[in-house]
């Protein structure tokens, strides 16, 4: 078994701010090469190592003697190679890592800020680490940290508050403007990703049951009404019948040019009709209709951008919250290490103290060794405390202090 000395905690990967969905790709780690990575490193003699691993990001945290350690177990068990990695990867070591992680799970590295999904998708990979047993009381205690932040960061500020996408967005827009949005018709036309999210937000945000579904192609339109009971599948061939019924409209279709034009659309019926689609598949002249009111994009974007201007005034309040979480870590972190040196010290000094009572015991007639006992117990007491207080100290470098105590007192 190779011996790693571990000398330093690192995180390190690649994420959406510098690498592509491409080159995210090539480094992405399914749960099997999760868990053999995870082996290798423990066979390795790696400490305290997860792996995450999202469709945003994939990262490795755990202690070596370099950060190549970790890349390479990286590049070992993903398609990416070594030079890739150096063009689009971040390397954070000690502090930096461990900020980093905290920012990871409050969502503040998020793709859209203050996106909490993060949050389980991390409490996951640790679980898997810790089943495989590569974690250690360090990464166990920094993660147990950065959960208690992420949780009062959603608690107590609204950095995950409101609407971050277009479906999403949708979904709000009809609750908010459709005092009896619940027993209205609505259709959703076109099942890509837009569509399929628009659908999960109907179901898990109104209780509506008289959502219909049509999309080009019938097949996708069968597969997903299977696992979503509340929603019927209609044929494309009654679109403008199905249109016809509808309160509201929703196109999600993402065609080159339209696809709801003015015969699709009754001119005195009421229809809320939301356009997702970039670009627009609903005719401009659509809107021309008295009755028809046309929402694109851009205005349910407005949402989503109110959204984020929220959050983005909500960021001093996280980072407050994830100081002082990182301050309790780093205070432990510290006593964890300065208290064996500090137990040496006080042994040490208390082999002082016996030896020069004994050499005074034989010195001195009458020698009052209770007196002596207590006086020199109270000066060990006071040394020990004030180096505790040095060590404390947040100037203080407790590595380079504790290499001086050690090298004074147990030489």
């Amino acid at each position: 078994m190779q011996e790693v000395r571990q000398e330093h905690f690192y995180n390190i990967g690649v994420s959406y701010k510098k690498a592509d969905a491409n080159t995210r790709g090539k480094f992405s780690l399914s749960k099997e090469s999760q868990k053999s990575l995870l082996t290798l490193a423990k066979e390795k003699g790696f400490e305290g190592v997860f792996v995450l691993s999202t469709c945003n990001r994939t990262e490795i945290s755990g202690f070596a003697e370099r950060p190549c350690q970790l890349i390479e177990l990286l590049c070992e068990f993903s398609e990416g190679t070594i030079q890739e990695f150096a063009k689009f990867s971040n390397v954070y070591k000690d502090q930096e890592a461990i900020h980093q992680l905290f920012r990871i799970g409050t969502g503040l590295e998020s793709q859209i800020l203050g996106d909490y999904e993060i949050v389980g998708q991390l409490r996951q990979s640790f679980k898997m680490a810790k089943a495989l047993k590569t974690t250690n009381a360090y990464s166990e205690r920094l993660i147990n940290s950065v959960l208690q932040a992420s949780k009062r960061v959603k608690n107590e500020t609204r950095l995950s508050s409101g609407t971050t996408s277009v479906s999403y967005a949708a979904v709000q827009y009809i609750i908010k403007n459709l005092p009896d949005y619940n027993s209205k018709n609505i259709l959703v036309f076109g099942l890509g990703k837009m569509g399929k999210h628009t659908c999960k937000n109907l179901a898990e945000y109104t209780q509506n049951k008289q959502v219909s579904l049509i999309n080009r192609t019938e097949e996708k339109a069968t597969e997903f009404v299977k696992e979503h009971a509340t929603i019927r599948k209609a044929l494309i061939q009654n679109l403008s019948k199905e249109v016809a019924k509808a309160d509201v409209l929703i196109v999600s279709t993402g065609a080159d040019k339209p696809t709801i034009t003015t015969s699709h659309v009754a001119s005195n019926k009421e229809l809320l009709i939301l356009d997702l689609s970039m670009p627009e598949n609903v005719a401009k002249d659509v809107a021309n209709f008295g009755d028809v009111t046309l929402v694109n994009v851009d205005e349910l974007s407005k949402i989503t951008d109110e959204t984020l201007a929220i959050r983005q005034q909500e960021v001093p309040l996280a980072e407050a919250i994830i100081e002082t979480h990182k301050s309790e870590f780093n205070s432990w972190l510290n006593h964890r290490r300065f208290t064996p040196t500090i137990a040496a010290l006080k042994q040490s000094l208390e082999n002082i103290k016996k030896d020069e009572i004994n050499f005074q015991k034989k010195k001195i007639a009458n020698f009052d060794e209770d007196q002596a006992e207590l006086l020199t117990s109270r000066f060990i007491q006071k040394i020990t405390t004030q180096f505790v207080k040095h060590l404390k100290d947040e100037e203080t470098s407790v590595s380079q202090s504790l290499q001086v105590i050690n090298k004074v007192f147990q030489s």
